[in-house]
């Protein structure tokens, strides 16, 4: 069986501040109905910043496993490629990460009028938080490049 790989080379990857380990790119925004379209891309080997999910999130695992870890960076879950998930929101704060190779996960993320993901440090203090319309204005730089 030959092992093949989610072609990403017509992506047009975006980093996010100065996370590391993570990239990104908006596929749509349906400001009406709040539902925010993005692939993910998460290092191999390696975990993103801690951060909680505030919104219902649908996933699909196009390449790689999608890592998920507790807050203290034990490994908490494992989705394999073609998994598909719908995670509502949750105050549990988890990192994300790849396998072997790097992962690409296709996010649908349900919105609302308030905060859809807090970023934490590890004490868990709230460092900063994405909202709709911050995701729409990553959306707005991103078609401008």
């Amino acid at each position: 069986m030959t092992n093949h790989i989610f072609d990403d080379a017509n992506i047009k990857w975006q980093t996010l501040g100065d996370f590391e380990h993570l990239h990104y790119a908006i596929l749509d925004i349906d400001e009406h109905n709040k539902i925010i379209d993005v692939i993910f891309k998460f290092a191999a080997h390696q975990q993103i910043i801690l951060h909680r999910h505030k919104a219902l999130n649908k996933t699909f695992v196009l390449q790689g496993e999608h890592r998920l870890y507790e807050a203290d960076g034990r490994l908490k879950e494992v989705r394999a490629v073609g998994s598909y998930t719908s995670s509502p929101p949750s105050d549990d704060p988890h990192r994300e990460g790849g396998g072997d190779v790097d992962v690409i996960v296709f996010f649908s993320i349900r919105g609302n009028d308030g905060v859809l993901y807090e970023i934490l440090d590890d004490d868990l203090n709230i460092i900063a938080t994405l909202d709709m319309q911050g995701l729409i204005n990553l959306y707005k730089e991103q078609i401008q490049l």
